[in-house]
C-alpha cells in the first residue's frame, strides 16, 4: 500500500472525494494525502533554545530555501544564520555511512559554545563536535543507550536508594535490616538510630539531612498491597510461543503505603518522637524537606479522597507538628494538575496555588503563622502555570487565561505580577494563544503566538514590560491555502446552564461543499485533568484530518467537567465521569447545526481513546437519542479497573455506588447504536481487561458490536490499522457506502 501511495500521490492529491459513490482505495489515498499538508508550512519556528546564561538563543526554521538554524542576540537585536547547514551536511556525509541531506538533518541535543565558536550535537547515534571556523568535525563517541526509565506505574522501592552522605561529609545514613543507621566517615564507627523497623513496616532509604548535618529526617513506611495486572503478548518477535507479562498497578480502593515522618538527633544518637497520627488516612505523604536554617522540615499530606491537602512543619528540636497550609474541598483538590508551592525561605513565606475562591490563583502565605499575607492574583480567570519566579525583584511570571473579555478563555497569556499582587501586566497582549520561553537571567523571552486560523508569529520581547524588541519569523501558509486547506472554525455556544460559554472547533474537508449534507463526528476527550480543544495553529490533526477528508465534519470541544475554567465548571465531573460534558456537547453541536444546515444531527458519532474511549461508549449508552455510532479505543470503561491516582482523584474514595453508575460495563445493555471497540493486548496504561469486560457484558446482553484486538500494541487509538478500521466503520454506518476490499491483491 505504501508503494502505491507514493506513485499515486502526485496525480490525485486533493482531487474531490466522491463520498456519495463507491468508496475506493484511491479515495483513501486522497484522504491520506492531507497528512502531507504540514510540509507546505514555511518559516514556522521549531523550538527556542537559550544558550546557557547568555542573552542569545537559537532556533530551527524550515524556509522555502531549506532548513536553517538561526541565532539571535537579544541585547543587540540581531539575527543571523547560526551556521552553514549545507557545509555541516557535507562534512557529516564524509563520515556517515548513511548519507543525509539538509531537509533530513536532525541534530539532537544541539548546544552552542559561543566562546569556542563550536557546536555539539547528536546525530546518527553518535556525539559530534564541529568547529564553525573551518567546519572541522570530530566524532566524540558513540551514543550510549538511554537508560530505561522503567514502567510509569512500578511500585516505588523505598529501600532501594543508595546511602546518603551528610552535607558536612562526616556522616553516612543507610538502612540495615529495615532500620536507620549512621556511619562516621572518619573512624567508620556505626550507630543504630531506630529499632522498630520490620519487613512490613520499615524505614525508607530516602534520607533527608538537615543543612547543618545535626539532624536526619526520613519516612517510616507501612507497606501496602502490591496489585499486578497480567496480559499475554500473543505474537512476540523473539519467539514462537506467547509471553506472559505483568505490571505493578494499583486500582481504586486498593491499600496504599502509609508513611510517617521520623526525626533523628545525630549528635545525641537518638530518635525524637514525631506524632503523625493526624496524617494516617493518606493517599500520599511526601519526603521531608528541610528549612535552610535547619530548625524544621516540612512535608505534604494528601488525604485519601483528595478533599484535604496540607503542608505541615516538624520542629527539629522537639518534634512538634503543626499544619501551615490547610486546603479543604467538598469535592476534590486538583493536586495532580494545579498544585504549586514555592518556598521563599529568606522571607519565611510560601507562594501557593489554590482554588479556594472558586478560581485557580496564587497566594502569599506567612510560613510562620500559616495565614494569607495577600492574594497575589484574583478575579474570574485562572492561573494556568507558574513559569519563573524572580526573588530579587519579587516578581512572578506565569501563564494565565480567561482574563480578557470577549476572547477565547483558554488562550494562554504570559503575565508578570509582584508578590504583593501589584502591577499585574499582560506581557503578551495579542488575542491569541502564546507559547513563551524565557532567558535564564529573565531579561527577555521569545513569544510564539497563533490561533487555529492565524499562523504563528514569533517575536522577542522584554520581560520587564512585554515590549517587542524584534520580530523573528512570520509563518508562510500561501502554498497551504492554494491546496484547498480550510482553517478550523472556532465556535461558541451556551452550556446546559444557559449562561456559560462552551468553546470548540469545527473542521471541514478540503473539498467541502456547503450544498451537501455531512455526518458529524466528535473527537472526544473529556479527561478532567485538562482541556483539549486545539488553540494554536496546526495544518493537520493526525487523529482526524484524513477521516474528515472522506466526507465528514469533525468537531472538538471542551464541555463542563474539564479543567482550566472555574472550580464550579470543573466540579461537574466529581463522582460523575459518565457526564463527560455531554449535555453541553449536544447543545453545542445542535447550535452549530442551526447555523450550518449541512451538519446532519441525525448522523452524529464520536471516537476517542483512553478517557476518550470511555466517553465514546458513554455517549452511546447514556445519550442514544443523539449519538448513533462510536469507535472506542483503549477505554477505561469501569473506573474500578483503571489506575488508582487518576480515578480516585475524580470519582472519590471510598468506592461507592457512583463507580457502578458510571460504569460502561454495568450499563452495557443500554447500547442502541453502532459500536467498535479497539484495544491493544499489551496496554499497560489502561488495563485491557477493561475493554474485554465491556465485550463480555455486551455479549451477555446480546448486543451487536465490532471488536478489534491489536497484537503487540500498547495504549493506542489504533495505529494505522485501527485508523483504517475506524474510517471503514464510519463510512459504512454514516455514508452507507461499501468500503474497499482490503484483502484483494493490490
Amino acid at each position: 500500500m505504501k508503494k502505491l501511495f507514493v506513485v499515486l500521490l502526485i496525480a490525485v492529491t486533493f482531487s474531490p472525494v466522491s463520498v456519495w459513490s463507491q468508496i475506493t482505495k484511491d479515495d483513501y489515498l486522497r484522504a491520506d494525502s492531507v497528512m502531507k499538508l504540514g510540509e507546505l508550512v514555511y518559516n514556522e519556528v521549531s523550538g527556542v533554545n537559550w544558550i546557557d546564561s547568555t542573552n542569545s538563543f537559537w532556533y530551527r526554521v524550515k524556509t522555502r530555501d531549506g532548513v536553517e538554524y538561526k541565532i539571535v542576540d537579544s541585547e543587540k537585536a540581531t539575527k543571523k544564520a547560526a551556521f552553514d547547514v549545507q557545509k555541516l551536511v557535507d562534512v557529516l556525509n564524509e563520515q556517515l555511512e548513511r548519507k543525509t541531506t539538509v531537509d533530513r538533518l536532525r541534530l539532537d541535543r544541539l548546544k552552542f559554545d559561543l566562546e569556542k565558536n563550536e557546536i555539539h550535537f547528536i546525530t546518527e547515534n553518535a556525539y559530534w563536535t564541529c568547529s564553525l571556523k573551518k567546519y572541522i568535525l570530530v566524532k566524540d563517541s558513540l551514543r550510549k543507550e538511554r537508560p530505561d526509565r522503567g514502567y510509569w506505574g512500578k511500585f516505588w522501592d523505598e529501600q532501594g536508594n543508595d546511602p546518603v552522605v551528610s552535607p558536612d561529609s562526616v556522616w553516612t545514613a543507610f538502612l540495615r535490616e529495615y532500620n536507620v543507621y549512621i556511619k562516621n566517615n572518619k573512624d567508620n564507627k556505626e550507630y543504630q538510630l531506630s529499632f522498630d523497623g520490620s519487613k512490613g513496616e520499615f524505614y525508607s532509604s530516602y534520607f533527608s539531612w538537615s543543612p547543618d548535618s545535626k539532624k536526619l529526617a526520613v519516612n517510616k513506611v507501612r507497606d501496602n498491597y502490591h496489585r499486578q495486572i497480567f496480559f499475554v503478548e500473543s505474537s512476540p518477535k523473539s519467539q514462537l510461543q506467547p509471553i506472559l507479562h505483568y505490571r505493578d498497578y494499583l486500582k481504586p480502593g486498593d491499600a496504599v503505603p502509609v508513611k510517617q515522618p521520623a526525626l533523628f538527633d545525630v549528635e545525641n544518637k537518638k530518635q525524637l518522637p514525631v506524632d503523625g497520627t493526624a496524617f494516617l488516612n493518606q493517599f500520599d505523604l511526601s519526603n521531608p524537606r528541610w528549612r535552610k536554617n535547619s530548625e524544621a522540615f516540612t512535608f505534604e499530606f494528601n488525604q485519601r479522597g483528595h478533599q484535604v491537602y496540607q503542608v505541615a512543619e516538624v520542629d527539629a528540636t522537639l518534634g512538634d507538628v503543626r499544619v501551615i497550609i490547610d486546603e479543604h474541598s467538598p469535592t476534590f483538590i486538583d493536586y495532580s494538575g494545579k498544585k504549586y508551592r514555592y518556598d521563599l525561605e529568606d522571607k519565611n513565606e510560601i507562594i501557593w496555588a489554590s482554588e479556594r475562591d472558586g478560581w485557580n490563583h496564587l497566594y502569599l502565605i506567612d510560613a510562620a503563622t500559616g495565614k494569607v499575607k495577600n492574594q497575589i492574583t484574583k478575579g474570574d480567570w485562572v492561573v494556568r502555570r507558574v513559569l519563573k519566579i524572580d526573588e530579587d525583584s519579587e516578581t512572578i511570571f506565569f501563564y494565565g487565561s480567561g482574563k480578557n473579555k470577549g476572547e477565547d478563555p483558554y488562550y494562554l497569556h504570559c503575565y508578570r505580577v509582584n508578590f504583593d499582587g501589584s502591577e499585574l501586566t499582560d506581557l503578551t497582549p495579542e488575542a491569541m494563544n502564546h507559547d513563551v520561553m524565557f532567558s535564564k537571567n529573565l531579561n527577555y523571552f521569545a513569544d510564539t503566538y497563533s490561533t487555529v486560523q492565524t499562523p504563528p508569529t514569533t517575536v522577542l520581547r522584554r520581560a520587564s514590560d512585554g515590549g517587542i524588541v524584534m520580530e523573528l519569523e512570520t509563518t508562510d501558509i500561501k502554498d497551504l491555502l492554494e491546496k484547498g486547506w480550510i482553517a478550523p472554525e472556532p465556535f461558541v455556544a451556551k452550556a446546559r446552564d444557559g449562561k456559560t460559554d462552551i468553546w470548540g472547533n469545527i473542521y471541514r474537508p478540503t473539498n467541502f461543499d456547503a450544498n451537501k449534507s455531512y455526518p458529524v463526528i466528535e473527537y472526544i476527550y473529556a479527561g478532567p485533568h485538562s482541556s483539549f480543544a486545539q488553540k494554536s495553529f496546526r495544518a493537520v490533526n493526525s487523529p482526524f484530518s484524513s477521516l474528515a477528508e472522506l466526507g465528514f465534519i469533525i468537531v472538538q470541544l471542551d464541555g463542563m467537567g474539564t479543567s482550566n475554567r472555574s472550580k464550579a465548571f470543573h466540579d461537574v465531573c466529581w463522582k460523575n465521569l459518565k457526564d463527560a460534558g455531554f449535555p453541553d456537547r449536544i447543545l453545542w453541536i445542535k447550535a452549530a447545526a442551526e447555523k450550518y444546515s449541512y451538519m446532519d444531527t441525525t448522523r452524529v458519532g464520536l471516537f476517542g481513546g483512553s478517557a476518550g474511549g470511555q466517553s465514546t461508549l458513554a455517549g452511546l449508552l447514556f445519550h442514544p437519542e443523539f449519538y448513533k455510532a462510536g469507535v472506542s479505543s483503549c477505554g477505561c470503561h469501569d473506573n474500578r479497573m483503571d489506575k488508582i491516582w487518576w480515578n480516585e482523584q475524580w470519582m472519590g474514595y471510598p468506592i461507592g455506588p457512583q463507580y457502578e453508575e458510571c460504569s460502561n460495563v454495568v450499563n452495557a445493555g443500554k447500547l442502541d447504536g453502532k459500536l467498535m471497540l479497539i484495544v491493544g493486548e499489551m496496554d499497560d496504561n489502561v488495563d485491557p481487561a477493561s475493554t474485554m469486560q465491556v465485550a463480555d457484558a455486551l455479549i451477555k446482553a446480546d448486543k451487536d458490536f465490532e471488536l478489534v484486538v491489536l497484537p503487540g500494541s500498547n495504549h493506542t487509538l489504533g495505529g494505522t490499522y485501527g485508523e483504517q478500521k475506524r474510517r471503514d466503520f464510519f463510512v459504512r454506518n454514516f455514508l452507507k457506502e461499501e468500503t474497499p476490499d482490503w484483502n484483494k491483491s493490490k
